[in-house]
């Protein structure tokens, strides 16, 4: 979880004292934040139609919207890398289990330099009878880079859906969905987004276009800027992704902080952001691999999010106690120690981090 920007905590403050001034929120402000929102998501990603954008309130959310729409036949199966994140797992597991599919997660191999096989495996494993690829850009645990420009290309040839759960890397790491050519893209704001909790973002392409909701909000439907006519029911969505937005979309707090991270991201630009950090942490993870931290590549891992291995002379109980002690805040994954670095972090945080490694020493 990110902190919020000082900048995006002032425009909550404000939007809340607004909510004490209601008669000063028209019709037209419950579209015109959300649709620069959208439009300010389409440039981080690349994509050209903001109308193919959503308001959602969590991964769990947008995936279920697109759970809801893919007819999975018995046997066929929906492809995932081994242990990603719970959100981009359960509602597949839902599908596969009511319809008669199979979940194909696909493990890291071994080797200490595993990014080149596991992209390996993954696109040797995509087949005829795979109906989803459910994937991250970068593995939440450890940084791991999945090459989704393959794998797009890769589902494209055998007629398969690619979802992304992007919450781990959008905002920080670049994202072109022109090359990637994604189905869906679903993005939590509060991590790499810099944004509030419970608001995110999902894209969603062509082949949901005339799909059905998990709900049935009545902003979404045809003609709902006339409020004076909502009473005159329509049968028909907004077109495209407008459909797939959650209830009360126009949350006149989040929507605008979230809004304003979006922004700021743009103003600094994403390759800006993933250099800073590939620049603030090349020196000190050095430094780590001298003193016998396993981590991968560069060229194979995200500089904003990396997992690092100990070997067995480290004591990892003491480690996590010298860790607190200095109050060097990393996490937890599995095997992995993962480590999240952005713009407001210099150079002495990398170099307290390194400090609690050699107290083992």
């Amino acid at each position: 979880m990110s902190p919020i920007l000082k900048s995006a905590e002032a425009v909550g403050q404000e939007m809340v004292s607004l909510k004490s001034r209601p008669y000063q929120i028209s019709p037209v402000d419950f579209y015109t934040t959300v649709d620069k929102t959208k439009a300010a998501f389409s440039k981080i990603i690349n994509a050209d139609d903001p109308g193919r954008v959503a308001i959602i309130p969590s991964v769990s959310y947008g995936i279920a919207n697109v759970t809801n729409n893919i007819d999975l036949q018995p046997g066929e199966e929906i492809l995932m890398p081994y242990e990603q994140f719970p959100s981009n797992y359960y509602s597949w597991k839902r599908l596969a289990d009511t319809n008669g599919g199979v979940i194909k997660s696909i493990k890291s191999p071994a080797a200490k330099k595993k990014t080149a096989l596991w992209n390996e495996a993954i696109l040797e494993a995509i087949t005829t009878q795979t109906k989803v690829v459910a994937i991250s850009n970068t593995h939440w645990a450890d940084g791991t880079i999945f090459d989704l420009e393959k794998i797009g290309a890769r589902c494209r040839e055998v007629g398969a859906y690619l979802i992304i759960d992007g919450t781990q890397s959008i905002g920080a790491l670049p994202f072109d969905q022109k090359k990637v050519q994604a189905d869906a893209i679903i993005c939590a704001g509060y991590k790499w987004l810099l944004g509030p909790y419970s608001i995110g973002v999902a894209y969603y392409g062509p082949k949901f276009d005339t799909g059905i909701p998990i709900e049935e909000n009545w902003i979404n439907r045809h003609e709902s800027e006339n409020f004076q006519n909502l009473v005159n029911y329509q049968d028909n969505y907004k077109p495209k992704a407008a459909r797939y937005s959650v209830g009360e979309q126009s949350n006149f707090i989040l929507i605008p902080m979230q809004l304003q991270a979006f922004e700021q991201i743009l103003d600094w630009g994403v390759h800006n952001i993933q250099n800073y950090c590939k620049e603030l942490t090349k020196d000190a993870l050095n430094e780590l691999q001298s003193l016998g931290v396993d981590l991968e590549d560069g060229e194979n891992r995200a500089h904003h999010l990396f997992g690092m291995y100990l070997n067995d002379r480290f004591d990892l109980q003491k480690l996590k106690e010298i860790l607190a002690e200095n109050k060097v805040f990393v996490s937890f994954r599995g095997n992995a120690i993962r480590v999240a670095p952005h713009v407001y972090n210099h150079q002495k945080d990398l170099e307290a981090l390194v400090n609690c490694f050699k107290k083992l020493r």
